[in-house]
């Protein structure tokens, strides 16, 4: 009896050894394609597919073999998400059948169990000008390894390499990124590559009171942000109250690869107010998070 249970309790140490070694990956549907459209996994890995676009998107892959869906026919209505399983090791291409053009085509290799790269990022939210960073471990723990870091900024149909940093002590890597918007990272060494995150980039907003009744509303971001509107708030002792919109203009002192979008506008509220400005999601669009500036006094 006391072989039967040590043999039991040695088969669920493995059942929970085998269930802790699968990760699941994202892959995002955009308007402008699959992010990251490359992915390599490890056998028994999962890749859950999120459409983030407003219309419905298809996910048929060339080869099945190996592969588990659910649910089983992957067509996502926009919000909505499906996954896919991988008991088979090889390289997997997939596509939208109802999209023509290689823009929504992907891939991801499985390769067996066995070497595997971490990665994490802080802070996930930053102002544009802000930097973060990217830390992971090399499953080996060798040192001086050359990791490469692979950028996807928003609207790029594929990643490029930011940098490559070599691991040190137990394999830890790190690399400081500044991202110009909203950014999907991975990390690679050989055929391992590790899951994705992502960097949300805000538009930096400077508020400024120039004059009595009169202020100044500086956007910086890399892509002008002129015809767009900013709302003018003020804070009433429990909740910020919408003052006033501020339509944007073009301005022509911004550095590449920064573009700046000037307001400049009249308000008659009283001085002594806390005033700020904010720019939301509809105004800046799927490539970046909402905006919001600094708080003054009126």
């Amino acid at each position: 009896m006391r072989k039967l249970l040590l043999l039991l309790g040695a088969i669920a140490m493995l059942a929970v050894a085998g269930a802790a070694v699968a990760k699941t990956s994202t892959v995002s549907i955009t308007k402008n394609g699959y992010v990251p459209n490359a992915l390599t996994i490890a056998q028994g890995d999962t890749v859950q597919f999120t459409n983030s676009d407003t219309v419905s998107h298809q996910v048929t892959f060339k080869t099945t073999t190996g592969v588990t869906c659910t649910p089983a026919t992957l067509v996502l209505a926009a919000g909505a998400s499906g996954s896919c399983t991988f008991a088979t090791a090889g390289r997997y291409t997939y596509s939208d059948p109802n999209i023509k053009g290689k823009t929504f085509s992907g891939t991801i290799t499985v390769g067996a169990p066995g070497d595997s790269l971490t990665l994490t990022v802080k802070p996930l939210l930053l102002t544009y000008g802000g930097k973060a960073t990217l830390t992971g471990t090399l499953s080996t723990q060798k040192i001086g390894e050359n990791v490469d870091v692979m950028a996807q900024q928003c609207g790029a149909n594929a990643a490029t390499k930011a940098a490559t940093v070599q691991t040190v002590t137990a394999g830890a890597y790190s690399s400081l990124v500044q991202p110009l918007m909203n950014t999907s990272y991975t990390t690679k060494l050989r055929n391992i590559t590790s899951t994705a995150v992502t960097v949300r980039v805000r538009p930096r907003l400077a508020l400024a009171k120039v004059a009595a009744h009169r202020y100044t509303l500086r956007v910086s971001a890399a892509q002008s942000f002129a015809g767009k509107y900013a709302s003018f708030q003020r804070f009433n002792g429990t909740r910020w109250v919408a003052v006033k919109t501020v339509r944007l203009g073009a301005n022509s002192t911004g550095v590449a690869p920064t573009i700046l979008s000037v307001g400049s506008f009249r308000s008659t509220i009283k001085a002594g107010l806390r005033v700020r400005a904010t720019l939301g999601q509809a105004q800046v669009g799927s490539c970046y998070a909402a905006g919001l500036s600094n708080t003054i006094r009126s």
